[in-house]
């Protein structure tokens, strides 16, 4: 297993505070990380059916098992544990006492904010970013990505995707959803994950997707509350500050691995990849997420959004850091074309305030700048976040 790029991070906050707790979605690696950074650490699973049991019958004396701390896995399993963390860590008020991991959100994430504001630092761990697949492999193409997705597991036991993700979706992504939701029709949410896969990238329209489905639109909306709670997907919000032009105010839909993506569209090769229509929209997936692990890897909470106004004028993606917002166009053509830089010229034109001059990611290998804009392709960069807003 290679050591993960978040690993520093969570080593600094173990030494900043009592409590550290690592969040993301299943397989990403957490249980892995947290064993390899702290190996001489007490270690429990809360997902074990007696370890769990033991620990919510005599929750006191469970945890005096380890009177200096411990790693404690799954903790969403129980999370009312957390309080009696919370009385250990008062009473010793040490650095690092315990680390923590969790794989969903919604009651994890009120016993965080009830018992331990404050006491514990939040890190985000989402599959491997390429710098990590870099270890396995020093190339990697686009598309090659796009089916095979990040996966820890994926590329440490060489698995083939397509039996991977079969067995992710009924394992993992299926239980977490019926754990959290009374789901009565499992084929429908079967259909509703299909649906969602083919309008990547685009603005939510939760009454076009009730309507395909056969539920209503907040049922939908549950469903995606759901899956952002298992981070399966995540929303990138639309930009609106200061701007004076009609905005489009849904936000867009993207999958934490573009692989899942793309084993539900029934794309299995990276030439079907490549040729299918949503080529744009998985490629956009890809190059997004891969900034966003840059930053959560360092600990940033990335500030990030869209444009979109009334007639369609669209900026992909938009990072606000140190007070700057850049944008930027993403692009899977190889070829560079003055086109790509059309939306970032209107963009400059509305007047904001400390706008950066703007960014084209595209799948070329020609690195340039052009009228003051940087052209290169995202997946030669080291740390893509560390490059967007290094300037």
């Amino acid at each position: 297993m290679i050591e993960r790029d978040i690993s520093q991070e969570l080593l600094r906050c173990a030494a900043e505070f009592p409590v550290v707790t690592v969040l993301g979605p299943r397989q990403s690696g957490k249980t892995t990380l947290v064993r390899r950074v702290f190996p001489d650490r007490p270690y429990f699973s809360l997902e074990y059916p007696d370890v769990r049991a033991a620990a919510g019958a005599d929750p006191r004396g469970f945890l005096a098992q380890a009177p200096q701390g411990a790693v404690l896995d799954e903790v969403q399993r129980l999370p009312e544990l957390l309080s009696y963390i919370q009385g250990m860590v008062d009473e010793q008020d040490r650095p690092g006492m315990f680390i923590l991991t969790g794989s969903h959100q919604p009651r994890l994430h009120e016993a965080l904010t009830q018992s331990l504001a404050g006491r514990t630092a939040l890190l985000t761990l989402w599959p491997f970013s390429l710098g990590e697949l870099r270890r396995y492999k020093p190339h990697w193409e686009a598309f090659e990505l796009v089916v095979k997705g990040c996966f820890p597991r994926l590329h440490e036991k060489g698995l083939e995707p397509r039996r991977f993700f079969n067995g992710y979706l009924q394992t993992y992504v299926e239980r977490d959803v019926r754990a959290l939701i009374n789901l009565r029709d499992l084929s429908q949410f079967q259909q509703f994950l299909t649906l969602l896969a083919g309008r990547v990238g685009q603005v939510l329209n939760y009454s076009s997707l009730a309507s395909d489905v056969g539920v209503s639109a907040t049922t939908i909306k549950n469903w995606i509350r759901v899956l952002k709670a298992s981070y399966v997907v995540f929303q990138l919000s639309p930009y609106a500050e200061n701007v004076r032009k009609r905005v489009v105010k849904s936000p867009k839909l993207y999958f934490t691995d573009v692989g899942l993506v793309a084993f539900l569209l029934g794309i299995h090769t990276p030439e079907q990849a490549a040729r299918d229509p949503l080529r744009g929209n998985l490629y956009e997936n890809l190059v997004l997420v891969e900034i966003l692990k840059g930053a959560l890897n360092k600990g940033t909470r990335p500030q990030v959004y869209f444009f979109r106004d009334s007639h369609g004028t669209e900026i992909d993606l938009l990072i606000r850091d140190n007070g700057r917002l850049v944008p930027v166009e993403i692009k899977s053509a190889a070829t560079f074309s003055v086109d790509f830089l059309k939306g970032l010229e209107w963009f400059q034109k509305l007047g904001i305030d400390r706008l950066a001059p703007g960014v084209v990611l595209y799948n070329g290998q020609q690195h340039f700048e052009v009228r003051g804009v940087r052209v290169f392709n995202p997946l030669e960069m080291e740390n893509l976040w560390e490059t967007l807003t290094s300037r």
